[in-house]
């Protein structure tokens, strides 16, 4: 605890007596101050005790002090400590009485008392309080680190943080979802905060959000009476060692953490990077083998792949599975943001103010603010981590990592801070996130779901696509459907046909191509089925279409492609130029007559002519076009080259 009015008034050798607010000496002190200015004020910070003799002051002067006295209130003085035997023997009444109307602590000091003596037990105060918050700083990361390297891993650390803070605490993983919250309740209220998950997730890491901050019953140990009332303070901190957000922890606490307790979050923060954070070499060196795994088995040598794959990836070759190819289309805002997070993503973090600035009275309640960056000190831990490639997991909590950097130090002499604090009303969004890399995004949705279920999952990044072999019916293929849909309703357009060189208008553009269950054997066919899914996708505007869906529906919006149509109005230009000149509808005629079959009664009928005119007018074309139209294959071209040019003319 840092000192206090009290704890000064109850100090033997300074003999201080409570001359007025003795309902506030609780109040801590930041610093003691002497000053005989008439007007302090300009150099005053906040906290301090001011020690004064009253040589330059009127005060004896009855308005004179109550402006004096209410400019130190103003300026967040906690208490004025009045020099007796110098001056004056007695506390001015003047004085005395303003400084119970302003509710402002007064002590006398006797004249035995130097102001020094004072200043010097106020400072010894304060270092003794540091000493003990560094000590159990210490204590913390002793017993976090321990909690870390067990067997129960982030569960055991999460149940130690809970109880050094005296609140409760949670882990997300780099999906968003809750995977270990301590103590068991805590479950819940960490699954409402998904929202303000997914706005941490958003931003460039290392990054932290306050929510809250109302104190009171719900943020201690016991389980709140009422779960939906929520009365906490919730820090928000990300975890990775790049710019990409690898997890994030959460802490609820009945009021701001204090030194000690912020030691053992940013503690905390240090370790779980660790541990969601791979080494370099281990995720290239697992890189290299997924890809040398997925070249043997797309040269059907199913053999020589299970061999090399062995135990880790040797399950998911045992099974039927599925192979996914994705790719986010060149020129759009996704692949500008893909092209900045890779480059980003291999950048060392920012280094963050090593003190966290408190959080305005402004923001409290349903207010949130927001900060980046990260502390850089003199913490002991140290590491690289690289993590796309491999994903298994037993559900117990661990995040599989995806990203390079550098784990900042875990010692307290590490002790990030929140950096520049931005205050907002509660849903209110703080500043603009920066897009993120969608193929990163939906690696990481399937590593994390796989990770919860114990499941293997093969991803390769080849060049500007994403492959990934997983098991048929598992929990990863499920995490990317649901993936693809959420992203499509948060778009909320209809479909749109496009091209391969179309430019993506949103920032998560994204499509996906995802092939029929399939076996070792047959893993070239799964990938050109996943090719061709893929191909689909991207023409019917689509994220996600399976190769089941590939037959289904309409040819015709596979036929929207520029060279398609360019095709389609070549055919058929001559024909148009013929029509314009008013000398027949050879073009309506042409459409009637292959939508009969080459009925000529009946397609005469649907033009309202005669037949014989109708039999003209198609030797005409046949002249026109040079081409015979008893050709099936002439047939075919006019047709699709009717229904391309009519899709252009309608969109």
């Amino acid at each position: 605890m840092p000192p206090t009015l009290a704890s000064l008034v109850r100090h033997p050798g300074l003999k201080l007596s409570v001359l007025a607010g003795e309902d506030r000496l609780e109040t801590p002190v930041r610093w003691a101050h002497v000053s005989e200015l008439a007007d302090p004020v300009p150099y005053m910070d906040g906290g301090e005790l001011l020690l004064i003799t009253a040589m330059q002051l009127k005060a004896e002067d009855p308005d004179e002090m109550s402006r004096y006295v209410r400019r130190l209130v103003g300026a967040g003085v906690v208490g004025l400590g009045f020099a007796l035997g110098v001056k004056y023997d007695e506390v001015p009444p003047a004085l005395a009485e303003a400084a119970k109307e302003e509710g402002l602590p007064l002590l006398g000091v006797p004249r035995r008392t130097p102001f020094i003596a004072i200043s010097k037990a106020v400072s010894a105060a304060i270092a003794a309080d540091q000493y003990r918050a560094v000590t159990a700083g210490f204590e913390a990361q002793r017993e976090l680190t321990r909690a870390a390297i067990g067997a129960e891993g982030p569960a055991a650390l999460l149940a130690r943080l809970a109880s050094h803070v005296d609140g409760w605490a949670a882990l997300y993983d780099a999906s968003g979802s809750v995977v270990a919250a301590a103590p068991d309740w805590a479950a819940r209220r960490a699954a409402r905060l998904v929202t303000d998950v997914e706005r941490l997730r958003s931003r460039p890491g290392p990054a932290s959000i306050v929510v809250g901050g109302g104190g009171g019953a719900g943020a201690t140990g016991a389980e709140p009476a009422d779960d939906t009332a929520v009365a906490d303070r919730v820090e928000l901190q990300s975890l990775g060692t790049g710019r990409r957000t690898r997890g994030v922890l959460a802490v609820g606490t009945g009021a701001p953490l204090g030194t000690a307790e912020r030691y053992a979050v940013h503690s905390a923060v240090a370790l779980l990077t660790l541990t969601t954070e791979r080494s370099r070499a281990l995720r290239e060196a697992e890189q290299r083998l997924g890809a040398a795994v997925l070249r043997m088995l797309l040269a059907g040598e199913p053999d020589h792949a299970r061999a090399v794959a062995g135990r880790l990836y040797g399950g998911l070759l045992d099974a039927p599975f599925r192979m996914l190819v994705a790719e986010v289309p060149s020129g759009g805002a996704a692949h500008q943001a893909r092209m900045a997070s890779s480059a980003a993503d291999e950048a060392p973090a920012p280094a963050q103010a090593p003190a966290e600035r408190p959080v305005d009275a402004a923001t409290a309640g349903t207010g949130t603010s927001v900060s980046t960056g990260t502390g850089v000190g003199t913490g002991t831990g140290a590491g690289t981590g690289m993590g796309i490639g491999r994903s298994t997991g037993s559900g117990t909590g661990a995040v599989p990592g995806t990203g390079p950097g550098t784990v900042p130090g875990t010692g307290p002499g590490t002790v990030p801070g929140t950096g520049a604090t931005m205050a907002a009303g509660a849903g209110a969004a703080v500043g603009e996130p920066e897009p993120a890399d969608p193929l990163a995004t939906l690696a990481d949705t399937m590593e994390a779901a796989a990770a919860r279920t114990g499941e293997s999952v093969l991803v390769v990044p080849d060049g500007e696509r994403l492959i990934v072999l997983a098991p048929d019916g598992g929990s990863a293929v499920e995490a990317c459907a649901e993936h693809a849909r959420a992203v499509e309703s948060r778009r909320g357009t209809k479909a749109r046909p496009r091209g391969r060189g179309a430019a993506a208008p949103h920032g998560d553009e994204l499509v996906i191509g995802l092939s029929a269950p399939a076996g070792p054997i047959a893993a070239a066919a799964a990938y050109r089925q996943a090719e061709q899914a893929l191909s689909v996708a991207r023409r019917r505007g689509r994220m996600l279409v399976e190769h089941e869906q590939v037959a289904a529906g309409s040819v015709l919006p596979l036929l929207a492609d520029d060279a398609v149509r360019a095709f389609a109005d070549g055919m058929l230009r001559a024909l148009y130029e013929h029509d314009a000149t008013g000398r027949g509808d050879l073009v309506a005629s042409l459409r009637a007559w292959l939508s009969r079959h080459g009925q000529w009664d009946a397609a005469a009928a649907d033009l309202g002519v005669h037949r014989h005119t109708l039999r003209y007018r198609m030797r005409r074309v046949e002249e026109i076009l040079g081409r015979s139209l008893d050709d099936p294959d002439v047939r075919m071209e006019l047709w699709l080259a009717l229904k391309a040019t009519a899709s252009c003319t309608s969109t």
